[in-house]
């Protein structure tokens, strides 16, 4: 799964996930892509298990592409503990995802094959998310 190898601070605020994403809007890699239409915290499993059930639809044919990193510790206290003495230990990591921004990019597969390989993929994330096509994409 992924995670950073290093961190300056091994505890971070929640932050707010206000408006819409800046940067990873186009695609820039493949010819097709999944984008985000929410925003959302998305876990290395859940990036994992899409990765996994796109890959496998596609036969180990065409690239795939990650687009976001889960570079955000989550903190969780233990079941049954009362309020205070701190902050909880390192749970999990995610990436923050706001609307607009390109989750995955898949080339080298034909345009039917792509879509279903990352619907199958989007099924596994928790958000709500839209195919887009590259503008200069021509089927081959």
């Amino acid at each position: 799964m992924l995670q950073p190898k290093k961190t300056k601070h091994r505890k971070q605020f929640k932050g707010r996930m206000k408006g819409n994403s800046h940067r990873g809007t186009t695609i820039a890699f493949g010819s097709f892509a999944i984008k985000a239409l929410d925003d959302v915290f998305i876990t290395s499993r859940q990036i994992e298990a899409a990765r996994i059930a796109a890959t496998r639809y596609m036969k180990r044919e065409g690239q795939l592409w990650i687009r976001i990193f889960p570079d955000k510790p989550i903190t969780k206290k233990p079941a049954e503990v009362r309020m205070g003495k701190g902050k909880g230990a390192l749970d999990h990591w995610v990436a923050v995802v706001k609307p607009g921004r390109i989750i995955f990019e898949i080339d080298g597969i034909s345009q039917e094959i792509a879509k279903e390989a990352l619907r199958l993929a989007a099924q596994k994330l928790p958000v709500k998310t839209k195919f887009v096509v590259r503008r200069d994409f021509v089927g081959a």
